[in-house]
């Protein structure tokens, strides 16, 4: 077996749970409530989902008129999972005029402006690629000339260190920008308080892939759901597998979008099951080097959704499947084996570094949590304070929150149909509701500071608060 490959599948699927009555049902209920109040329920998650989405269609017509490419919002924010400031809003940045093709793909089907790359996954661990240069065509993006090198048998390749590279010195940075450390394959970046991480890809057609996965037998997702995500495709990033010899010339391949996809499918318990692990390993694990990731969060809840019966998740067992959840990530610790939803054979731990001691320390704090049951979300900053917190301060900032998340993200679409007269609209119109929505946020602003100097509270600056809300 291959370094960095996994048993099957069907050898690690967690145990199936069938009962009609769970423990801390109550607690669960009340859990569920406590989610909603701090932004979590399915109503402000739909509304976040929609104004990316909206976000993204806007800045691909505004873009595209240059043939630049798309660019897709991934990760929490298009799963509507995080306000405005809380966490990194990730892009994914679609070359265009470019394909990668799996092995046996007639590219005599594409279009001749296309370049084409073929995927060698041959010689690389699970969920990676070789890209090799099958055909090349006028229509042929700088970063792409930047990045080909030779190897050892006088074939061009794509390298992904390069890409990276290239990327990071010639995007079109606007002068506020502050460019960080490379993570990954993505450039980071922060403009003011918005911290961003840059993606550049491919768009890539593996259909066998993709089928291999959608053969799986399942509970979830529903058919129509398979359907759609193997008409999304996929893309290749540029990272290689960390501990490869040849990693510089290897890519990764994701699917960004179909993970999207499935994860605004799941359900309200399984949402919420994800993102009090994420508060767990940011509140309480605190790994020292990223051992353990919301990726890795979300292929465990994915897995769980997967092999059990939908009808057994809903608010009574929230905190059960939450125990189910983190016993998975304890033995996924513990043996250093949790298989990629989308491709099984890729572990994703194969590329952690932890010693035997962090290993030891992380598997002994899950155990702890498992065993104090509900109590164990009073170590979770969010939901602790809003436990404590009088009921009736607590529904009005979380009306005040919601509110002024939602005017921002209206606010950001507003400003881009503002700068494009080719979108056809009513600019004075639109500028009308530009003004209305920068009273109402300042207004929000000065309610909840000045709510927070009657209380006691020490800060001085109307802008901090704005920021803290939406963190």
């Amino acid at each position: 077996m291959a370094e960095g490959g996994v048993r099957h599948y069907t050898e690690w699927t967690p145990r199936l749970i069938n009962r009609s009555r769970y423990e801390y049902e109550d607690e669960s209920k009340e859990t569920n409530t406590i989610m909603n109040l701090l932004g979590y329920g399915p109503v402000i998650r739909q509304k976040r989902i929609e104004a990316w989405k909206e976000f993204d269609r806007l800045q691909n017509a505004h873009n595209n008129k240059n043939n630049t490419g798309w660019w897709i919002t991934a990760g929490s924010k298009s799963e509507g999972l995080t306000c405005f400031l809380e966490s990194d809003r990730d892009s994914l940045h679609v070359l265009p005029f470019t394909v990668c093709v799996e092995d046996g793909f007639d590219t005599r089907t594409l279009p001749f402006y296309i370049n084409v790359f073929k995927m060698d996954m041959q010689s690389c661990n699970a969920g990676y690629c070789r890209l090799l240069v099958e055909r090349i065509c006028p229509s042929l993006p700088w970063v792409i000339i930047h990045s080909a090198t030779n190897d050892e048998h006088g074939s061009i390749l794509m390298n992904s260190t390069y890409f990276v590279e290239y990327y990071r010195e010639h995007y079109r940075w606007s002068d506020s920008t502050v460019k960080h450390a490379r993570a990954g394959p993505s450039v980071p970046y922060s403009d003011g308080p918005v911290r961003h991480d840059l993606v550049g890809a491919f768009h890539c057609n593996c259909l066998i892939i993709l089928q291999k996965w959608a053969s799986r037998a399942r509970h979830w997702p529903p058919p129509e759901i398979v359907e759609k995500v193997i008409a999304m495709g996929a893309f290749v990033t540029p990272i290689g597998f960390k501990w490869s010899e040849y990693n510089d010339i290897e890519w990764r391949i994701c699917f960004n979008t179909a993970e999207t996809e499935l994860v605004n499918n799941l359900n309200d318990t399984q949402v919420k099951i994800y993102v009090i692990m994420k508060m767990i390993v940011n509140d309480v694990l605190k790994p020292q080097a990223k051992e353990v990731t919301s990726y890795i969060l979300k292929n465990i809840v994915l897995w769980l959704a997967e092999n059990n019966p939908q009808t057994l998740f809903h608010s009574g067992s929230l905190l059960h499947w939450l125990h189910e959840g983190l016993d998975v990530l304890r033995t996924a610790i513990s043996v250093r084996q949790l298989p990629y939803y989308m491709i099984p054979e890729r572990n994703l731990m194969a590329e952690r570094e932890f010693d035997v001691d962090q290993q030891r320390e992380l598997v002994r704090s899950i155990t702890d949590m498992i065993n104090e049951g509900p109590r164990m979300l009073l170590r979770l900053n969010k939901i602790r304070q809003a436990i404590i917190c009088h009921p009736e301060p607590l529904l009005w900032y979380s009306k005040m929150r919601t509110e002024l998340e939602m005017l921002l993200l209206e606010k950001n679409n507003i400003e881009i149909r503002c700068s494009d007269e080719d979108l056809m609209i009513d600019q004075s119109s639109e500028f009308k509701k530009l003004f209305k929505t920068y009273i109402r946020m300042a207004q929000i602003g000065l309610l909840v500071w000045m709510r927070m100097l009657l209380e006691g509270s020490s800060v001085d600056d109307p802008s901090v608060v704005v920021n803290s809300i939406l963190s």
